[in-house]
């Protein structure tokens, strides 16, 4: 991990951003989502927008085509035994249509992403419909 983190950065902002957002949707009662991505000039991993999403299908929408992300997801679900659980994990939105240099930036950030963030789990998707489906990688009760 060492030569990731002299490769990719976090700008104090962004370092405060997450550690808020982790403790802040700790017992969220709905879904909550931010989109990270990494600056091809300058390889700052930041917030892609402002937006929280409180809508899976919303943040599906919104997803871009050909372009990977990181997004932060917190999804209150319960368990077949009937407990609430709030996973916190990180998708790894890799599109099948992106092109190789981009694969390649976001896989070698893809670890001190998941670090810096602290989430439990990292969960690979590659298409926004299998969002729909989050439910199912999670854990959740049908």
């Amino acid at each position: 991990m060492a030569s990731e983190s002299r490769l990719y950065t976090f700008s104090p902002a962004t370092q405060e951003k997450l550690r808020k957002f982790r403790l802040g949707t700790s017992r969220a009662k709905d879904p909550q989502a931010v989109v990270y991505q990494i600056d091809k000039h300058s390889l700052e991993i930041a917030q892609a927008d402002d937006e929280t999403y409180n809508n899976i299908q919303e943040l599906a929408d919104d997803l871009p085509d050909h372009s990977p992300r990181f997004i932060l997801l917190s999804y209150p679900l319960t368990l077949p035994s009937g407990r609430l659980s709030v996973p916190y994990v990180m998708l790894y939105y890799l599109p099948v249509t992106c092109n190789a240099e981009l694969r390649m930036l976001y896989a070698g950030a893809k670890e001190l992403m998941r670090n810096t963030a602290e989430v439990g789990k990292v969960i690979e998707v590659t298409e926004a419909e299998d969002l729909e489906t989050i439910d199912d990688k999670l854990g959740g009760a049908a």
